[in-house]
């Protein structure tokens, strides 16, 4: 995988888990969720996730190879960043990082980024 593959499918899921986030499949409280606490998300998670997953796509169709895997790098350090503080610490800029499950997902997807970016070629 490379880049702008990352970024194509990254961003997608990125996205849904923001859209999931709103329609409270992922509700704000853990008691919101269908998933009970092992896995919410707070509006300003769902915004993140939203606003990361559209900045994702637009750089897999409007960038050359270069600049996506900036992107990638970029957004995949801030992913692990954030899944890394929230193991340590539940809040960040007042979004909740407190449930595991997410937690997990920032981790995941960060480091599939950052592995990504070590990808070579274009990849239709």
């Amino acid at each position: 995988m490379n880049s702008k593959k990352f970024l194509r499918v990254g961003g997608a899921v990125l996205i849904v888990l923001g859209v999931l986030g709103f329609v409270r499949v992922l509700g704000p409280t853990p008691e919101a969720s269908i998933f009970g606490a092992t896995w919410w998300s707070d509006n300003g998670e769902s915004w993140g996730h939203l606003i990361l997953g559209i900045v994702a796509l637009i750089g897999a169709y409007a960038f050359d190879a270069d600049p996506q895997k900036t992107l990638a790098t970029i957004l995949g350090t801030i992913l692990v960043l954030v899944g890394l503080y929230g193991i340590f610490n539940g809040n960040f800029l007042g979004v909740s990082l407190e449930n595991p499950a997410d937690t997990i997902v920032h981790l995941v997807i960060g480091i599939w980024a950052l592995i990504a970016t070590r990808g070579r070629g274009e990849v239709a």
